[in-house]
């Protein structure tokens, strides 16, 4: 089957160093797609301790950094989450990547804004002190006591969603603000829950985590902007590791059309090591150090 191309394709909270962190699934993503343009919505990172980071986070941001490449003729562009704070001049030097507080472009004459969404969370611009220590080192902490399948954290991941209603009010804030700066479509993630709200001639989309069992990518292109559901695969899971309680399939979509598809591109064609390059470039020594 052959790769499908958009325009824009926008991944958000993969909380690289984290246990949960679906690293891997997200690079097949990557590998499978074509685009003109890769955004990285934000809280790429679980937090600034890269000593916590597996291979297969290496190896997510080895690709990050071979993307940039000009010769690729792909935009990447960062977007600074409330988790990635502070890492903008470590991502330039690291994998060749600016970042930004927020990212604006045009295609087919619609305006799109990009923007992580914590700065329309109320809690967390309040208290940035109190949101690390419980919502980041005590998470991280609880993922290493739960089972392999993160079965405790992820229901308290969507638990903590429904008890602050960040779901509405990050929606409500991000509506308002593409309203006040004349955009059509607006994109955000740190809720961790994917959604499509319409309002007034406006879209927010929320593009979901990959640190969930059902992880979620946005693309833009021709058939207008669509959620997807990424498909499970065999070969995501060695056979040391335990798989999810449930394989999921499907996808889901919004904006052109709802419909639901199955991709079953095999990427196995893609085994080439990309953190090899990183891990020798002084930089990663740097960072590791």
């Amino acid at each position: 089957m052959a790769a499908q191309s958009y325009d824009t394709l926008i991944v958000s909270d993969l909380h690289l160093g984290a246990d949960m962190s679906r690293a891997r699934e997200a690079l097949r993503v990557l590998r499978e797609n074509r685009y003109r343009r890769l955004i990285l919505l934000g809280d790429i990172f679980a937090d600034l301790n890269f000593g916590r980071l597996k291979k297969e986070h290496w190896k997510f941001l080895g690709f990050i950094r071979k993307l940039s490449n000009p010769k690729r003729n792909v935009e990447v562009v960062w977007v600074e989450g409330n988790h990635d704070h502070g890492l903008a001049e470590i991502m330039s030097h690291l994998v060749g990547v600016r970042v930004y507080q927020e990212y604006q472009w045009e295609y087919r004459g619609v305006r799109h804004i990009a923007v992580h969404g914590h700065q329309f969370d109320g809690f967390v611009v309040s208290n940035v002190r109190v949101s690390y220590l419980i919502g980041t080192l005590l998470y991280l902490q609880l993922q290493k006591w739960d089972s392999k399948n993160k079965t405790l954290t992820r229901f308290l991941d969507r638990l903590n969603t429904r008890w602050l209603r960040l779901s509405s009010k990050v929606a409500t804030g991000a509506l308002a603000y593409a309203r006040h700066h004349h955009a059509s479509r607006i994109f955000c993630g740190h809720t961790h829950a994917a959604m499509h709200k319409h309002e007034n001639g406006i879209d927010y989309f929320n593009c979901g985590s990959w640190i969930d069992a059902r992880p979620t990518y946005i693309t833009v292109g021709e058939e207008g902007v669509q959620i997807h559901e990424y498909v499970e695969r065999a070969e995501d899971y060695p056979e040391d590791d335990s798989r999810p309680d449930v394989l999921r399939t499907g996808e889901r979509s919004a904006g052109a059309a709802d419909r639901h598809q199955v991709n079953q591109h095999d990427a196995s064609q893609h085994e080439e090591d990309d953190s090899e390059e990183l891990f020798a470039s002084e930089e990663y020594e740097d960072v590791r150090g």
